[in-house]
């Protein structure tokens, strides 16, 4: 049996660097993000309802979708974000399932889905143990300011659009605190997995 776990964070938090390491370790990471821009790829069941949902004007000259257009009509209009929510969560639930169900037939010891709104999501039923990386409120600020050329203005609204880190970690089996050195972080993951008796590090 393989033990699924969860893999969250907050916007800015590192959860990248986390999966990075794991990947390294030889563990399968299923990305959710990474995911959800294939399921949208042209041609796919999920673009061709996107593109009837929102019309031709959000795709590129190439056909493909204009994330940055659907993005400015989805995030100032709830109705609407539910609407693309509706078509984009199903289909990569249903891929996550399939590469999951692979790698647990593949006899792997873990398997991560690195969800970033796994407790948003209420999806915390997929899995049997959940990792939250952490930072604090003003290192996650300046790194998303400087990571996506945010004003401090458009950060906030990024993260405060999110659970509050402390509030996950509360609901987290394991937290690795990614505040200091990537030495430090890395060191932590490798207590949680030799805790949960992975021998492969």
């Amino acid at each position: 049996m393989s033990l699924i776990v969860g893999l969250t964070g907050g916007i800015a938090s590192g959860k990248s660097t986390v999966s990075n390491m794991l990947r390294d370790y030889g563990i399968p990471v299923i990305c959710a993000d990474q995911i959800a821009r294939e399921v949208v790829n042209v041609g796919t069941k999920a673009y061709k309802q996107i593109v009837h949902q929102f019309g031709k004007q959000i795709l590129n000259e190439d056909q493909t979708i204009n994330r940055a257009k659907l993005g400015s009509i989805v995030f100032q209009n709830e109705t609407k974000r539910k609407q693309l929510n509706e078509i984009v969560h199903p289909a990569v639930r249903e891929e996550m399932r399939k590469q999951q169900s692979y790698f647990t037939q593949q006899g792997e010891p873990i398997v991560v889905l690195d969800i970033p709104l796994l407790f948003e999501s209420n999806l915390t039923h997929l899995v049997d143990k959940v990792i939250v990386v952490y930072v604090n409120e003003q290192t996650q600020l300046e790194r998303l300011m400087k990571r996506n050329d945010f004003t401090k203005e458009e950060a906030l609204a990024r993260i405060n659009a999110q659970m509050p880190l402390k509030e996950k970690v509360n609901k987290a089996d394991e937290m690795i605190d990614n505040n200091g050195t990537i030495e430090e972080t890395k060191n932590q993951l490798e207590k949680i997995l030799l805790k949960w008796e992975f021998k492969q590090l």
